[in-house]
């Protein structure tokens, strides 16, 4: 079992009850009015993609929430672009220490797999590039834990947004990097998502070092959820918390 941070699988792999790669997500489309009624010269620059409108409507375009400023650096989640950056996702697929949680490795058509369902679905979940001083390092999903089949295994809440996170070489792993990442990701959400009130995670309860990861980037530790591929541990990161842890 991976001991460093980095093996960090704040995720999960394409059998595991998140993301769209598994085709398992939960069909349910909410109106404009009941969404409202609930929720009260960079090589790596971002241009918006047309459906816009669509990613918008789910996860508020983090595509367009710009850079965050770290103890680490300056960082920005890039949406992921299959063309330029399969080789790369797919390299930190194969590591055996990311490999171990994410069961991703092998051939890059497996990585592909993966990401395809969700470039090409409707934007509950969205994968991203980490890119920290201008390198890109590690890889997120973002997604809606509430539409997700994940919310059948927690008492999911109206507009929960899910993350997932791997930290790609093996020099960003346990020096911290992944704590300060998370914590910025996290405050992206609450910053840029009104309608969010938590930000939830479920890494592989035995990953302990991606657990400890997020209990000190301010998430809490909620509970032991057994999801069909793994026994995980529920963080949470609670708006109305978030100055105090």
């Amino acid at each position: 079992m991976p001991s460093t941070e980095a093996s960090t699988d704040t995720g999960t792999g394409p059998g595991s009850p998140t993301g769209e790669a598994t085709g398992d997500t939960l069909d349910l489309r909410l109106s404009d009015e009941l969404v409202a009624l609930l929720g009260e010269g960079d090589p790596m620059a971002v241009t918006p993609p047309s459906d816009d409108a669509r990613t918008g409507d789910l996860l508020d375009a983090p595509e367009r929430w710009g850079p965050a400023t770290t103890p680490a650096g300056v960082f920005q989640l890039v949406p992921v672009r299959v063309e330029r950056d399969l080789a790369l996702v797919s390299g930190w697929m194969n590591d055996p220490a990311v490999a171990a949680f994410w069961d991703l490795a092998g051939p890059a058509a497996i990585t592909e797999a993966h990401l395809r369902p969700q470039l090409d679905g409707d934007g509950r979940t969205i994968p991203f590039l980490g890119v920290l001083d201008g390198v890109p390092m590690s890889y997120w999903e973002l997604y809606r834990a509430d539409l997700d089949p994940l919310a059948r295994h927690y008492p999911a809440r109206p507009h929960d947004t899910g993350i997932h996170l791997l930290l790609g070489a093996a020099v960003n792993r346990g020096r911290g990097v992944g704590t300060l990442l998370l914590r910025a990701v996290a405050d992206l959400v609450l910053d840029h998502r009104p309608r969010c009130g938590r930000v939830v995670a479920e890494p592989d309860l035995r990953n302990t070092p991606s657990v400890s990861a997020f209990l000190s980037a301010g998430f809490r530790f909620a509970a032991e959820v057994e999801l069909p591929d793994k026994r995980a541990a529920l963080m949470v990161r609670d708006r109305a918390l978030r100055d105090l842890l």
